[in-house]
């Protein structure tokens, strides 16, 4: 293996069921999983050490003696990874992992485990097992019992046990062994396995597949980049937690936005804003059963909050407030911390909220599919919603980019809040509340001729991040796409022009190029780049869109996933991930610039 590449990348495979997820490095080592369930404690929690898939503590890992080779991919249309090592002496051995999921006794089988298979593949290999759990955010490591053939785990937040018919004592002395046959090792609840582990892994992986491969054939793919779309699909699948309807922004915590910024943030929260993103690219491939689910969870929110007050982002579970603190016990991604749980944004004003959820709860009252349409009562839920938004239009808040040391009066949260207020118009339409119509169509319009006063700059002569400012922000991209200002306004023109002047670098886009709490942005925000495209396509210039498209798939890493970030000088990925917003844009911009079927079949 080549030692000069950092001990941790985000080249990063994600496994998981929609009950827990996991992070496999290019060797196939666990480095990041947290149990129960993805917000939880991280059992596995490598990722975010100096060291790495190296770590000593926070890693599960099979590791090939002498492993010169590894190369790593996902089994066609699923969610199961599969990574093969070799050494110098021809020795090969294949690991597969996965999480199971598939129907059962008329329900979804999902439960909190984690499947991993080893098999020799030529001559004979000799493994070492590293399986090191951790507590506490890495501060000690977790308690193993040994029983007949499994480990009982006394995690940080549950009990779990590892069931396998590989030898106890190699795997707790880390001694290496022949591997002569095929070997199982399912980490999972605190239960008795009664069958034998590797046909019961066999089983799993052959339903497991299946199902992820009956999922994929119901998804209304583009003719054109269908590999790319699937593979964002599953992972945006991968990151909602089936159990509430909640969508994670992503599964980690704290990797940084770039080098040593501080800029690490916990971002294993349901964004209101990230998720309305996420359900309407799920929606539009037909997945709309992760659609109802996420519905469910605004309904849930929205019933909880008796003012309709709504916070930017909550808990898996709905939960309202969790403070932010740092962690000393990990010393962070290749060491540059710090590690935070907890996210101050979730106390932040951000107004934009209130139109996501309105455009997001809009699906109800128009899609046939729903086995629970909207209906009037639903309606007035929204309205207590509008009313908020129609009132903060004008009111300073964090802004889409979550500041922390001022607030402003934001272009894209008024646009927003225009957006709730326009919507709540056409829900009313179509439910015939004819007067209530005419009441938030009113509204809409009076927003509208306010923000375009205030938020463009005859100076500039371009809309601007904030009233009466005169910095650009990528978000003026979205302008269009709401429905706020057509794409062939020469407003909205010269706002393209003047991001293309500011924000880009090479092929990628900023999201803002002013100093903020942290000083300048050093690295693109990756969903800006999609949106750059999705704006040039809207614009007519299909072709340098489709160029630029292409390009960003380029950049995704060896298993076709994409971060928060990327340093536009080296192309290396950065941030949280994987990031939905980022995956999000690969399905959008695809389903704008893919030939249809028909020009194809």
């Amino acid at each position: 293996m080549n030692r000069g590449e950092p001990a941790a990348s985000l080249d990063l495979a994600v496994i998981g069921n929609c009950q827990v997820a996991g992070l496999l490095d290019a060797r196939g080592r666990l480095v990041w999983a947290c149990l129960p369930r993805p917000d939880s404690d991280p059992t596995f929690c490598s990722l975010l050490t100096r060291a790495g898939g190296d770590s000593s503590l926070g890693t599960f890992a099979i590791e090939l003696v002498g492993a010169v080779t590894a190369t790593q991919r996902y089994r066609a249309n699923t969610a199961i990874v599969v990574t093969e090592l070799g050494d110098a002496a021809g020795n090969q051995l294949r690991i597969t992992d996965f999480c199971p999921r598939f129907r059962q006794r008329g329900r979804m089988f999902k439960p909190m485990a984690f499947v991993r298979i080893v098999e020799p593949v030529q001559g004979r290999p000799q493994v070492c097992v590293r399986f090191n759990p951790a507590c506490g955010y890495g501060a000690r490591a977790a308690e193993l019992t040994a029983g007949s053939h499994h480990l009982r785990v006394a995690a940080a937040d549950t009990a779990c046990r590892l069931t396998t018919d590989a030898s106890l004592s190699a795997i707790t002395g880390q001694h290496p062994f022949e591997l002569d046959r095929a070997l199982a090792l399912i980490l999972g609840p605190d239960e008795s396995i009664e069958s034998a582990p590797l046909a019961v892994a066999r089983n799993w992986l052959e339903q497991t597949g299946n199902y992820w491969e009956e999922w994929v054939r119901s998804l209304a793919v583009p003719v054109d980049w269908q590999d790319a779309v699937i593979r964002a699909a599953i992972t945006l699948k991968l990151t909602t937690y089936e159990d509430s309807g909640a969508v994670l922004a992503a599964l980690t915590t704290s990797i940084p936005e770039s080098p040593d910024s501080g800029r690490n943030w916990d971002y294993r929260y349901c964004w209101l804003r990230d998720s309305a993103f996420v359900i309407q690219a799920l929606n539009r491939l037909g997945a709309t059963r992760t659609m109802e689910g996420f519905l469910r969870f605004l309904n849930n929110i929205v019933a909880q909050s008796p003012d309709a007050m709504l916070q930017p982002a909550y808990s898996l579970a709905g939960g309202m407030r969790h403070e932010e603190v740092v962690v000393e016990t990990l010393d962070g991604f290749r060491g540059m911390g710090p590690v935070r749980t907890g996210n101050q944004a979730l106390n932040q004003n951000q107004n934009d909220v209130y139109g996501a959820v309105v455009m997001a709860a809009s699906q109800f009252f128009y899609d046939a599919r729903l086995t629970m349409p909207g209906d009037a009562a639903l309606f007035v839920r929204l309205e207590s919603l509008g009313e908020h938004a129609y009132n903060a239009c004008e009111r300073p808040d964090a802004g889409p980019w979550e500041l922390r040391g001022t607030e402003q009066v934001h272009t894209y949260s008024a646009c927003m809040c225009w957006a709730a207020c326009d919507r709540l118009a056409r829900i009313a339409g179509h439910l015939g509340l004819h007067e209530r119509a005419e009441h938030w169509h009113a509204r809409a319009l009076a927003l509208r001729a306010r923000i375009l006063a205030r938020a463009w700059c005859a100076h500039c002569n371009s809309l601007v991040s904030r009233y009466d400012g005169h910095d650009v922000d990528a978000t003026a991209l979205l302008l269009p796409e709401m429905g706020f200002i057509s794409a062939a306004d020469p407003r909205f023109v010269a706002t393209m022009a003047r991001i293309e002047r500011e924000l880009r670098v090479g092929e990628y886009l900023f999201r803002y190029r002013h100093g903020d709490d942290f000083g300048l942005p050093r690295n693109a925000f990756t969903v800006c780049s999609f949106w750059y495209v999705n704006a040039l396509a809207r614009l007519g210039h299909t072709s340098r869109a489709r160029d630029s498209f292409e390009q960003l798939l380029a950049r995704r890493n060896p298993l076709g996933l994409l971060s928060e970030d990327i340093d536009p000088a080296t192309n290396e990925h950065w941030g949280n991930y994987p990031q939905t917003y980022s995956m999000v844009g690969i399905i959008s911009s695809a389903l704008r610039l893919s030939r249809s079927w028909e020009e194809v079949v």
